[in-house]
């Protein structure tokens, strides 16, 4: 893809650093540009009025927890301010909605799993239609080896093999019913991986799968968090602190 290699050549700096310090920079580069975006796309006059009329009309509400018919009407002009809000946030949204979902397509293709070592096991999964029955062939280059049978049979519409390789990238073929189907995969001592899952149209075969392990990079109190999760936290605090620091509404 193009954007990817883009990407690639924008962020190759990051590229060089652990993964956990590109994910925080990454959230905090993302963070500081929505939120300039935004100060500049919205009239934060404005935008500030409407923060403080809600802050006011949710204290009424409080206030008004013994007369409900009131507190209705108070919370119906809350609703109308918080949507009137929420319409003039929707243009950075819109701004920056297409080059996100570009930037976290290539997190999720740089981060999301660890990549297949020399000589490190790994396997490969085949995807059938429904009631797809038969046998399958796996047909690999002399420095992949297959470990167990190469032609499997179908069960529960998928075929799985586990494989190693000196390192390198490889074509893998899938060979059934006289119809073969390719699917890359790079064995490396870098953090790269290929793609892992390849569709296929107008086959009984429905994808081939590489079965990557997913890459946990911070480990908060126990618990293991990939790229996405990791982003999403440092995102809240960067958003936060920044929204604070450059008086964003």
């Amino acid at each position: 893809m193009a954007y990817y290699d883009f990407l690639n050549i924008i962020f190759s700096p990051l590229l060089k650093l652990p993964i956990l310090w590109a994910v925080i920079l990454m959230s905090f580069t993302i963070s500081l540009i929505i939120i300039i975006i935004t100060k500049y796309t919205t009239d934060q006059a404005l935008m500030k009025k409407l923060k403080e009329d809600l802050k006011g009309h949710q204290k009424q509400i409080k206030e008004l927890r013994g007369n409900p018919a009131q507190a209705m009407q108070v919370q119906k002009k809350a609703m109308e301010l918080n949507m009137k809000y929420m319409s003039h946030s929707l243009k950075p949204t819109l701004i920056t909605f297409i080059p996100i979902i570009l930037i976290f397509g290539w997190m999720s293709a740089t981060f999301a799993y660890e990549s297949i070592k020399p000589l490190q096991e790994f396997s490969i999964t085949v995807n059938f239609e429904k009631n797809t029955n038969g046998k399958v062939d796996l047909i690999v280059p002399e420095a992949i080896t297959v470990i167990g049978d190469k032609i499997k049979n179908i069960e529960n519409n998928k075929a799985t093999w586990n494989l190693k390789g000196i390192e390198g990238e490889y074509l893998l073929e899938v060979d059934f019913n006289g119809q073969k189907h390719q699917k890359s995969v790079l064995v490396t001592n870098s953090d790269k991986y290929i793609e892992p899952i390849k569709k296929i149209k107008d086959s009984q075969v429905k994808s081939i799968q590489i079965n990557y392990r997913p890459r946990k990079i911070l480990n908060l109190f126990g618990w293991k968090l990939g790229w996405l999760g990791t982003y999403i936290i440092f995102s809240i605090i960067f958003t936060m602190g920044l929204r604070k620091l450059l008086k964003v509404y």
